[in-house]
C-alpha cells in the first residue's frame, strides 16, 4: 500500500521487513492501514542523536523512537565504532538499566549484539544506580559502558547512555561515530535478535563484583564518622519510584549513620515504572512532587529530606525551617557542597599545593565557585551544560597532574567522588554529613550556612526557569534573532550587556578574536549575556525536551546580611522581568509558560 510519500514507503518496508517485535511491528500496520501518514512520518522521520545526557526518547516504534530495532541498530554503530578504536575490544562494555519499561529487555538485546561482535560483557544483574556503572567501567577498566535510563523523563520514556573507557559520557568524535555507522548499516543481523546465548556467556552478571569496591572507594569522602554515628538527625529519603533505595540506604551505613535514622518513604521505595504517586518523576520539581516525602518526615520527627531521581544520578535536599519545608535548590547546594568539599579537603590538606586544585561546573550554574576560588585559591573551570562535559574535563584535568575534588550542575547534580558522572548516591550521604555536622556544631542549620556564605563571599542568587516552544523552528527562529548580523541586544532591561558569548557559533567577544575558550555548543543553542553590573542570563535550547531554558544571576558585593535578602531578590525578579520581555519574548514566539 503506497502512501504518497516514497521516502515514507521505503521507512516502512524496511521497519516491517526488519522489526522482529510483533507489538511494534503492529503499531506501524495498523498506522498503515488507517494511512495516517502525519503519524507515520513523527515515528519515522528524525535522527535519534546524543544529547546532553545520550539518547532519549518514547518507546514506540519507528526509527526517530527507542525500540528493539533501534537499540539494536545504535548498539550495532556502537560495536562497529569500538571495534574501528580498539580493534579487538577486549576490556569489555559494563551495561546496566533503571526500573522503566523495557529497560531491561533493552539492556540485553544490547548485551547480545556486543557478545555477537566478539565485545565481552559485564552484566549487572538488576536495576542499578546510573553513577555505578559509570564506576564499574572505570574499575573494570572497560572500553566503555552503557545503561538503559531516561532519568526523570516522563514514563513514557526511555534512554541510552553511553560511556567511554575513562568512565564520562561519550562526546565527540564517539557520539557521531556510532550514529554514523548505525545509520550506513541500518540492517540488523538475524543474530542481534537471538538472546538465548547471552546467560551462558562467562561475564553474564559479573558487574556486580564492583558494587562492593564502589561504596568501599566512597568512604573516602566521609570526614566526620564519629559524629555520624551518634547523630541525633533523621534523613527521610525517597528514591521516586526508582533504583535509588538499596545503595543509599547502604552509602548511609557506609557513613557510619545508624539505620534507625534513615527514614524511608515506602510509597516510592520500589521501582515502579509508572511512577504512579508523583506528577513528574522528577525531584527537581520541588514542592509539587515532595509532598509524600513531607509528609513521611512530619510523621517521623524528621526535619531533612534527601531525594533521588530515579536512577540516582541527582539529589533533591529540603529542610524544615520552623514549621514550612525550604527545598533548596541546586545552586544553593552547589554552593554548600563547595564550601564543604573545600573546608574540608584544605583541613586535611593543610600544605597542599593548592594550585592544581579544581572545582568544576557548568557555564549555567551559579558563578559561586569561581568567586570562592579566587578568594581561596584554588581553580575553578567551566564546561559546557552537561556532566559529559565535566567528566571529561575532570579527566583531562587529573591526566595532566592536577586535582578534581568536585564537579556540580544547578539541575542538582554532583560529582563529589569516584565516579566520572554525577552521583545522587554518595551525594545524598555528603549532604546528611554536613547537617549533622552543622548540627553538633551551634545547631545551626543548612539554611544557616548558606547565609554565612553569602555574607562572606556575596550573595549569589540564581534563577532557572524555562518556557515550553510548539516547534523546533520556533527554537531556532528565536535564537536566530537574537544573533542576526551579529548585532545582538545592546541592554537587558535598562542595564547595558557588557559581554556576549555564543557558544552555538562559535562567538565570545570578552576573548581575543571574539573566539571562545569553551567548546562549541553546535547541536544545542545557548547565548549567555554578562551585564554591566556583574550579573548574568543565558539561554539554552534544551536537549532533551521541548524547551528553552533560561539562567540568571544577581551577584553582590560580600558583607549582606540575610535581613536584607528581600531587596536582593526584587532586584533578582527585576531582572528576570527584563530576560524574559528582551531575550524570550514569548508573545512574539508563541511560547508557552511552565505551569
Amino acid at each position: 500500500m503506497s502512501l504518497g510519500d516514497a521516502e515514507l514507503d521505503k521507512k516502512v518496508a524496511d521497519w516491517l521487513k526488519w522489526d522482529k517485535n510483533e507489538k511494534t511491528r503492529a503499531e506501524i500496520e495498523n498506522l498503515v492501514e488507517k494511512k495516517d501518514v502525519d503519524g507515520l512520518k513523527a515515528r519515522m522521520n528524525g535522527r535519534l542523536l546524543f544529547g546532553t545526557a545520550g539518547i532519549r526518547s518514547p518507546m514506540q516504534s519507528g526509527f526517530a523512537r527507542l525500540n528493539d530495532l533501534t537499540i539494536i541498530q545504535v548498539t550495532h554503530g556502537f560495536a562497529r565504532h569500538m571495534k574501528a578504536v580498539f580493534g579487538e575490544p577486549k576490556n569489555g562494555v559494563a551495561i546496566g538499566f533503571d526500573g522503566r519499561h523495557n529497560s531491561k529487555r533493552f539492556a540485553e538485546l544490547a548485551t547480545n549484539v556486543f557478545l555477537r561482535n566478539n565485545i565481552p560483557v559485564y552484566l549487572f544483574s538488576e536495576v542499578c544506580p546510573t553513577p555505578i556503572v559509570s564506576w564499574a567501567t572505570i574499575h573494570l577498566k572497560c572500553d566503555a559502558g552503557l545503561i538503559i535510563t531516561a532519568s526523570h523523563n516522563p514514563k513514557e520514556d526511555n534512554g541510552y547512555k553511553a560511556y567511554w573507557n575513562n568512565g564520562a559520557q561519550i562526546i565527540d568524535p564517539h557520539d557521531d561515530e556510532i550514529v554514523r555507522y548505525k545509520e550506513a548499516e541500518p540492517e540488523p543481523k538475524e543474530e542481534y535478535w537471538d538472546t538465548s546465548k547471552i546467560r551462558e556467556h562467562p561475564l553474564f552478571h559479573s558487574a556486580d563484583s564492583t558494587i562492593d569496591p564502589y561504596f568501599e572507594i566512597e568512604k573516602s569522602l566521609v570526614f566526620f564518622r564519629s559524629l555520624n554515628e551518634s547523630t541525633p538527625l533523621k534523613f527521610t529519603y525517597s528514591a521516586f519510584h526508582g533504583v535509588g533505595h538499596k545503595s543509599t540506604r547502604r552509602i548511609f551505613k557506609e557513613f557510619g549513620f545508624p539505620e534507625n535514622s534513615f527514614i524511608s518513604v515506602k510509597e516510592q521505595e520500589d521501582p515502579n515504572p509508572d511512577f504512579p504517586t508523583v506528577p513528574f518523576p522528577n525531584p527537581e520539581e520541588g514542592v509539587k512532587v515532595l509532598t509524600l516525602s513531607f509528609k513521611t518526615a512530619d510523621a517521623h520527627g524528621s526535619r531533612l529530606i534527601v531525594a533521588n531521581d530515579p536512577d540516582a544520578d541527582r539529589v533533591q535536599l529540603a529542610e524544615k525551617i520552623g514549621d514550612e519545608w525550604r527545598v533548596f535548590t541546586g545552586n544553593e547546594m552547589g554552593t554548600l557542597i563547595t564550601w564543604w568539599i573545600w573546608k574540608n579537603w584544605r583541613e586535611a590538606n593543610p600544605n597542599a599545593d593548592i594550585s592544581k586544585v579544581f572545582i568544576l561546573n557548568s557555564a549555567v550554574s551559579s558563578q559561586f565557585a569561581k568567586t570562592m576560588a579566587a578568594a581561596e585559591g584554588f581553580k575553578n573551570d567551566t564546561t559546557l551544560t552537561g556532566f559529559k562535559w565535566m567528566g571529561n574535563k575532570a579527566d583531562d584535568l587529573r591526566g595532566a597532574g592536577n586535582q578534581v575534588i568536585l564537579a556540580w550542575e544547578e539541575s542538582i547534580g554532583f560529582m563529589p567522588g569516584h565516579t566520572m558522572d554525577k552521583d545522587g548516591v554518595s551525594s545524598a550521604a555528603v549532604f546528611a554529613e554536613m547537617a549533622n555536622w552543622l548540627h553538633h556544631n551551634g545547631g545551626r542549620t543548612m539554611k544557616d550556612q548558606l547565609f554565612e556564605i553569602y555574607h562572606k563571599y556575596g550573595f549569589h542568587l540564581a534563577k532557572t526557569n524555562y518556557w515550553f516552544v510548539p516547534n523546533p523552528q520556533t527554537t531556532k527562529d528565536l535564537f536566530g534573532s537574537l544573533r542576526k548580523d551579529l548585532k545582538f541586544p545592546e541592554k537587558i532591561g535598562q542595564v547595558p550587556v557588557k559581554f556576549v558569548r555564543d557558544l552555538t557559533i562559535g562567538y565570545d567577544n570578552e576573548r581575543e578574536g571574539n573566539k571562545p575558550v569553551l567548546p562549541l555548543s553546535t547541536s544545542s543553542e545557548m547565548v549567555t549575556f554578562t551585564l554591566e553590573n556583574g550579573n548574568l542570563a543565558t539561554l539554552r535550547a534544551s536537549g532533551t525536551e521541548p524547551k528553552i531554558k533560561y539562567y540568571i544571576e544577581l551577584i553582590t558585593a560580600p558583607g549582606r546580611k540575610e535581613s536584607e535578602l528581600g531587596a536582593v531578590l526584587e532586584e533578582l525578579n527585576q531582572l528576570e522581568t527584563d530576560v524574559v520581555a528582551t531575550l524570550l519574548r514569548p508573545e512574539q514566539f508563541g511560547l508557552m509558560a511552565r505551569k
